[in-house]
Order: structure tokens, then sequence, then C-alpha cells
């Protein structure tokens, strides 16, 4: 085994020492955006970073600009072949770590290495394009410190200053401006649509349409879709449903929901942040970004829900699914208060036109199960029966006949729901609402696909519960006459666990999440449960922190008129004030002088009492020397005290005393000295 020489950073010289130190920090700020990043292009500029260290370890010198130029052509390629752009976000923060990698490559000056900070500050801004939840803040926040660092070390060319000084000094600077930065969080109006990060808001999430296998994704996927707040007693996890899409349209192959509805949007003040009715359930949801325009609700939410700021383009139900549109997807996160109602609203009468569309099934298609349907329908006691007698034999079917609950059915070929239901029996929430809703249009009955959100963790974080991706959830509606849509969840049938308590199945764990299980069972839940508590009370301090907390802020503080003006005069008036303190701060220290100069001009007074005069470049032992000269014996405690600085300042080693402290023992032994005659 070959065995590496340990090298200590003192050993190392300060160019090398100052380049590695960079590159690390480079690859810690460029690390979150690795995965992000094309294949090629992340291992090209890992290649790059390790290549600058060799060269800075072997003080070799940096390549031309050939070299340069053929990695570059290489990375815009991989760029272009993986965005088929070279503009956009995602783009362009591929080239911009590929640039800053390269740029380490011509670190012939130093403003060479000042570009390559300020692009490792921009960089940490890309980040939270991303994410911004407590972990990415923390990571960037280090980020900073390090890049500010880096700064301080290109400012101090002398000697070899040590990175615990740099770092120091760094810190003193960030911590200096700590003031005006609370400032401006705490009061700087917010301007919608301006203040909000930008993004598509593409994330993992609920679909428009559901075809076999899309939500099995969801199933496996355990970050945060929302999290619930209820004002009171909260709702038993078997009837935590959150309402999304509704999906009537089948074309033997997906579900479609309806197409955009005919009513105008809710008005923007309708949904502005103001206490919400009193009657139903009330709760307040932190909701993360979604891909879909669909606001998932709790059943059943007949007002709109008030927002800060407010929901643009909400539209109301345009008819009896109760479903919540937006005109775009919700692209950052966004909390709001709702009240569901206690039960659903009456029926109605549902139109023959709805009910022709709601029985349909594309002709050919599931022939099986269509015939199983009129042989269940023949049976003794079924002839007549209503739609809620049919429903409850169905699910007796499924409860009986060997039917099992599965996120890896494995894929359906052929007719999947024929197959699924006379075959195999093998799937989850969004097989057995497909078949069902097959069977029920197949016996004649009025049917439709739900999907949205199931139950939530058993136990609430910080007071409140979080639903998670894995919570997707698709049931089934189906129409009785009388009383309405009602709700049939086949799965329940099949697995009461998934519905009753929210034991959803998982994937299982990698080889990190594997060793934590094996050292403590409940170690991992631990951990993710203090995480989540943590950053939720970022989101809610600190992302949270709007408008409405700005104007709650200045009641607080009694301000008279509480609008955007004031926020902007109050804003003003503090950084007035900063700038002052700033200013005044800035002519003291010009003033401050060394402890040795200060030193000096206290003693030359009370030396010129004695007639001595000091010249600045005297000595303490010469001072002595001149003061026993002119007065003998009898400044002797005084001569000894100059002495005893000449060794404390001149003598190897570290000093015995303080200079404040030397000044006092000097006071202390002239007045001991008799005083001296006036000329």
């Amino acid at each position: 085994m070959v065995m590496l020489p340990r090298i200590r950073e003192a050993q190392l010289p300060r160019d090398t020492r100052d380049t590695f130190f960079m590159l690390g920090l480079i690859a810690w700020t460029v690390a979150p955006h690795l995965a992000r990043l094309p294949l090629g292009v992340g291992g090209l500029c890992l290649a790059v970073l390790v290549w600058r260290a060799v060269l800075a370890w072997r003080d070799a010198a940096l390549p031309g600009r050939g070299p340069l130029l053929a990695v570059l052509l290489l990375a815009a390629g991989l760029t272009w072949r993986e965005h088929h752009t070279l503009l956009g976000r995602d783009a362009g923060i591929t080239l911009l770590v590929v640039l800053m990698a390269l740029k380490t490559l011509e670190l012939r000056a130093r403003r060479d290495a000042l570009v390559v900070f300020f692009l490792g500050f921009f960089l940490v801004l890309t980040q939270f394009l991303y994410s911004q939840s407590l972990l990415s803040a923390a990571a960037m926040l280090l980020s900073v410190w390090g890049w500010l660092t880096a700064l301080t070390l290109a400012h101090m060319p002398a000697g070899r200053p040590p990175l615990r000084e740099a770092a120091g000094t760094a810190l003193r600077a960030a911590l200096l401006g700590l003031p005006v930065m609370l400032a401006l969080f705490l009061l700087f109006p917010r301007i919608p649509p301006l203040w909000s990060m930008p993004g598509d808001g593409a994330r993992t999430g609920l679909s428009d349409h559901l075809r076999l296998g899309d939500v099995a994704e969801l199933a496996q996927d355990d970050s945060v879709a929302l999290r619930l707040r209820f004002e009171g007693p909260p709702l038993p996890l078997a009837q935590l449903y959150l309402r999304g899409p509704v999906l009537s349209r089948y074309d033997g192959q997906s579900w479609q929901a309806e197409p955009w509805p005919r009513r105008p949007p809710v008005p923007d003040h309708v949904t502005s942040f103001a206490p919400p009715p009193r009657a139903g359930l009330r709760y307040e949801m932190t909701l993360e970004p979604l891909r879909i325009a669909w606001l998932p609700l709790l059943d059943y939410a007949t007002t709109p829900p008030q927002a800060e700021p407010p929901l643009t383009g909400l539209r109301p139900p345009d008819d009896d699914s109760l479903q919540w549109r937006l005109r775009s997807p919700l692209g950052e996160r966004t909390r709001l208060t709702a009240v569901a109602a206690p039960g659903r609203p009456e029926g109605g009468v549902l139109s023959r036109w709805d009910r022709l569309q709601l029985t349909s099934l594309p002709p050919g298609l599931h022939p099986r199960t269509r015939a199983w349907a009129r042989a269940l329908a023949a049976q003794p006691g079924l002839l007549h029966a209503d739609a809620q007698t049919l429903v409850q034999a169905v699910l007796r079917h499924l409860r009986e006949d060997g039917y099992a609950y599965t996120l890896s059915p494995g894929p359906y070929e052929g007719d999947a729901i024929d197959e699924f239901w006379m075959d195999r029996k093998l799937g989850f929430c969004e097989h057995y609402a497909s078949a069902f809703v097959v069977v029920m249009r197949s016996l004649g009955v009025p049917a439709r696909i739900v999907t949205g959100y199931q139950g939530a963790d058993p136990a609430p974080v910080d007071g409140y519960w979080v639903v998670r991706q894995s919570n997707a959830h698709a049931w089934a509606e189906y129409w009785q006459d009388g009383q309405g849509w009602l709700r049939a969840d086949p799965t329940a049938a099949v697995a009461p666990d998934r519905v009753l308590r929210s034991s959803a199945l998982r994937p299982a764990p990698g080889l990190v999440m594997g060793t934590l299980d094996s050292v403590s069972p409940g170690l991992r839940l631990q951990l993710r449960r203090w995480l989540e508590t943590w950053d939720n009370r970022w989101n809610q301090w600190v992302l949270g922190y709007g408008r409405q907390q700005q104007f709650q802020l200045l009641r607080d503080w009694g301000w008279p008129e509480v609008d955007a003006a004031a926020l902007a005069r109050l804003l003003v008036l503090c950084l007035s004030g900063l700038g002052l303190a700033g200013a005044a701060w800035a002519w003291w220290d010009g003033r401050r002088q060394a402890p040795w100069p200060r030193l000096q001009r206290r003693l030359a007074r009370r030396l010129a009492r004695w007639g001595v005069v000091l010249a600045p470049a005297d000595s303490p032992a010469a001072l002595a020397r001149r003061l026993a000269e002119r007065h003998g014996q009898a400044v002797a405690p005084m001569v000894e005290a100059l002495q005893a600085l000449q060794r404390q300042r001149y003598a190897p080693g570290p000093a015995a005393a303080t200079l404040s402290t030397w000044w006092r023992t000097f006071r202390a032994a002239e007045r001991r000295c008799a005083p001296p005659r006036r000329p």
C-alpha cells in the first residue's frame, strides 16, 4: 500500500494554498448544480478543476488558448445537445459553470481572480432559482463566506496571511453589513409580481391526465407537496382527500380533464389575504410549486381561498366537479387559507347529455371486463339495483377475489383494463380507479376519476400535517340519483391501510437510508421530521415574510399609517441612520492610532514636565538615560519603568505586560518621584 506524504497547509507555497482553497470553493458552490448539468459537462468541469489542481501542485505553466478553446467548444456542444439552445436558465447556468471552471486555467493576474470571485457570487444566486430550502440557504451562506475569504486573501498580497485571519476579516465585514441586510429584508416593499423567484415551477406533481403508470412515479417521491394546519380538530386521515383534477373523458388509453371552464375568474380582491368565513372547517395550506393549473383543496371547497399575494386568474367550479382552476400553474410556494364544507352540496339533476357522456366507453375496448359487468348486473338481486348497491357489489368483489395492492405490478400489455381486472389483479390506486370507473360505466352508472392527494404523515410536524407527493391518489365518483356525486375509493377495499392510516407502500431504501435504518429503525424518520420542522419554520418566517407581515410589523411598532409608502419612508429612515452611523464610525476609525504611537504621545506630554523632549525615533532606553542624566537618583523609579518598557518592547518572546498596564506602572513611579523644579 502506497502511503502518501501528509502535507500540512503551512508547508504549501502561498499561491498553491490559495489555488487549492479557491478550487475547493468552486467545487462546493457548483456541487448542487451537478445533478442538473448534462453528465458530460459535469464530468468535464470536474476534470478541469482536477487539471488545475495538478498544475498548482507541480507549479507548472498554465495551458495556452488552444486547449481552452477546444474545451469550451466541447462544453458548448454538449450543452446544445442537452438543451437544444445556449440561452435560457438551464443552458445559461451550464455555460456559467463551464466558464468559471475554464477561467481557473488562465489565472495570470489579479483581475482574472476577481472575475472568478464574482462569477462565484453570481453562481451562488443561481442556486436559488432551483431551491430555496433551509439547507440550500445554509450551504450558499457558507459559499458566500468562502468567496468573501478568497476576496480578502486577494487583497492581502504581502506575506502569507493565515486562512483563519482572512476568514475572520471576511466574517467581520459580513457582520458589519448585517444591519443593512435586515433593514432591507424587513422593510423593502414586496411589489408583486416582481417580488418572486423566477422559474417555471416544473416539479413532480399531479397531472391533468392519467395513464396507467403515472401515479406510480409520484408514489415513490417523498418530497413535500403541501402542508396543512387546521383551525380546530384535524380531519381523520381516512377523510383527508385533497381534490385535484377531475377526469371524465376517456379515449381508451388515458383519462382527461374537461376543457377550460366558462366562468370568469374570481376578482383578485376576493382572494386577497383576509379572514375566511366561519362556516365549515378552516385550514391554512402552504402549497409547493405545481405543474398543473389546479388547486388541490380539501373536499369540499365552495368559497374562494384567500392568499397573499392574491391568486390571479382563479376560476370557481364551472360545474359539479368542485375543482378550482388557475390561469397558469403555481410557480412559487403559496400560502393560503380556505374552508372545507362539512359535506358535499346537494347533487341536483344530471342532464341527459352528461349522463350519456359519463357512461360512454370507447367501442370495442375492454370486452371481458364489460362482459363481467353485464354478468354481475344479471345476478339475482341486482337486476334493478341502484348505483349505490352496484358499487357495494363491485367493492365486495375487490375485497374477496384476490386483488392485491402493489406499486410494482409490472407492465400491462394489450388491453390493460381486461388484463388487470380479469387476470393479474395487481396494481395501485390508478389501476383500481380506472377499472372501477370502466365497470361502473359498463353497468350504466355515470362515473369519473378524481385525482389529488389522500392522507398525510401520521403525526403533525410543528403543528403542520405534511402531505407528500407519495400521498398522490386516484379515486372514483359515481352518480346516485337523488344524492348526486358520491365518492368511492376502490383502493381502500383492497388496501385499507393505504387510506385509513396513510401507510402507502414504500420503495426499498437506498444505501444511505438503509445504513441509517440499520443503525436505528426510527433514526431516518426522526431526522426527516427535524429537518422538515426547521424547513417549515424557514418557509413561514423567511420565505413567507410578505406584505401583510410587513404591515403587521409596522402596526406593532405604532406606525400611524400602514401602507407601501410608509414602508418606503421607514426604510429610507433606517438606511439613512445606518449610513450616518457608518460615517461616524469611519471618522472615528480614521482618527484612531495604534497602541504604541498613542503611548508615545502620552509619554511625551509627561516627560515634557521633566524637561525631556521626546523625538519619534527615541527608544525607551534613550529616554531613561536622558532622564537620569538630568535628574539623577530623584527619578530612579521612572528610569526603572522606562527600562522595563524597553525590555517589553524589544525583548524576544511574548510581552510580559500590555502597554496600558505599563502606563499605570509608570504613573505610579512618577508619583513617587520629587516634583521637577520650575526653571
